[in-house]
């Protein structure tokens, strides 16, 4: 038998193929290699593997601690149960509602050593470090620390960053300065970092929203706090969002994420010149209960003080949730008078329709927003119709009172027959003088309207 890999065989069975391929109208590759040359070398493995360098054998990459060597402590409050020492903790709530005045009140107490709003005292007094990036130290911050009672001298407000030697030009600081906050921190004895507000001191090219930006941020400032056993208090403007509290802080949820506890400024819905301070997030602690508190005017001071006024049954969600539901009737309430404004009398289905796609109102915030407005509705036919427009100015009565026989009833109308208009809440509205199948009775005797006859 003939070797395959002889080179006269391998140019015959060539020419065998060649042919066949004309015999079936193609067209055969005519080209033929004798010599094919050696065979590629292998690819090279690289040197053999040292066992030196084996997983096992490897140096460690991370520092690593064994938990034997770690001695337990317990945690320290600076405010028990509400502000643990040493961490980083979140205010929020919306502009308007005291968060820098409340945070100054804080420090107040933290600078005297004295005694919290639950009755509580301040166990670890120290000074206090101050980033404001919204308020003027001298026509707005230390009014509010004076009339809070602090010792200023224990204040120390972050003005920048020199960039040079003396001093005199400086730029804005932000939270990648943690060597120079640490230095402030440790020369002064610091127990509190206040970071007013938290946007306003990112490094730049930081994105808020990205929790990776803000978590790589602010795992250097928590390692600060760990290491100097002093609080950064990190306030923030609530977003647009719904729902959980934990959510509504302004940027990434890494934030919140970092701290170890989160506080809450809410409006009170029970009473709307009181504030209610809530707790959303208590890793070190069982959530404790809500404070209520008012913002009491010091003219003389030309600033504002925290009164504080007791305790509130509402936790941070029912707070979010009641402000949820009045913004969103205010909305509505100015959405509908718009469209009514607009386009006079329409029919109510044709007006929640439009509400929802153009306000994303359900029908029962239209509906509490018409009952706002005192919407006039008119139903009509059958199957019935309901027609929705806004109510007419007030007018002077045609028929003027001439004595007690002609007054209007406790609800001020004065209407003498049954106009078939019915209020936002589809009741008849018809005087004194209908009879319970709402059937106008026209009255009788000298009383009798000489208009409606």
């Amino acid at each position: 038998m003939r070797d395959h890999n002889d080179p006269v065989l391998g140019k015959e069975r060539f020419e065998f193929h060649a042919a066949r391929s004309r015999l079936n109208g193609h067209t055969p590759n005519t080209t033929y290699h004798d010599d094919p040359g050696p065979p590629e070398p292998p690819p090279d493995p690289g040197p053999e593997p040292d066992p030196d360098l084996s997983p096992d054998a490897a140096p460690l990459s991370f520092s690593v601690v064994t938990l034997a060597d770690v001695l337990p402590e317990r945690v320290s409050w600076l405010w028990p149960n509400r502000i643990p020492l040493g961490k980083l903790v979140t205010l929020d709530g919306d502009p308007g509602l005291g968060k820098s005045t409340l945070a100054l009140t804080f420090a107040a107490t933290v600078t005297t050593g004295g005694t919290w709003p639950d009755g509580s005292r301040c166990d670890h007094p120290g000074d206090v470090v101050l980033l404001s990036a919204e308020d003027g130290l001298a026509d707005t911050v230390r009014p509010r620390l004076d009339v809070a009672g602090a010792d200023v001298a224990r204040v120390h407000a972050v003005q920048g960053v020199p960039l040079d030697s003396d001093g005199t030009e400086l730029r804005t600081a932000t939270l990648a300065d943690v060597a120079q906050l640490r230095a402030v921190v440790t020369a002064t004895q610091s127990r509190l970092v206040i970071v007013d507000v938290l946007m306003a001191y990112l490094p730049t090219g930081t994105d808020s929203h990205r929790d990776q930006d803000m978590r790589q941020v602010l795992a250097r400032l928590a390692a600060l706090a760990d290491e100097t056993g002093c609080t950064v208090l990190l306030l923030r403007h609530l977003n647009k969002g719904k729902g959980d509290p934990l959510y509504r802080g302004g940027g990434s949820i890494g934030i919140v994420g970092a701290a170890r506890a989160g506080l809450l400024v809410a409006p009170d819905p029970d009473d709307e010149s009181t504030r209610v301070l809530a707790a959303v997030k208590s890793n070190l602690a069982p959530l404790p209960d809500s404070l209520t508190y008012r913002l009491m005017d010091v003219p003389e001071r030309g600033a504002a003080r925290v009164e504080w006024v007791g305790t509130s049954q509402h936790d941070a969600y029912a707070l979010l949730a009641s402000h949820d539901r009045e913004e969103k009737t205010t909305e509505a309430e100015q959405w509908l008078e718009d469209y009514l404004t607009e386009h006079g009398r329409v029919r109510s289905r044709d007006a929640k329709d439009e509400a929802r796609k153009q306000g994303g109102f359900s029908k029962a915030s239209i509906d509490r927003a018409a009952s706002k407005l005192n919407v006039v509705v008119e139903p009509e036919g059958f199957p019935r119709i309901t027609y929705w427009s806004l109510p007419a100015p007030t007018v002077a009565s045609p028929h003027p009172s001439t004595d007690a026989t002609d007054a209007t009833d406790a609800t001020g109308r004065d209407q003498h027959r049954s106009t078939g208009v019915t209020d936002a809440t589809g009741q008849l509205h018809h005087d004194e003088s209908a009879d319970a199948t709402g059937q106008f009775t026209p009255p009788t005797g000298p009383g009798r309207c000489e208009v409606c006859g």
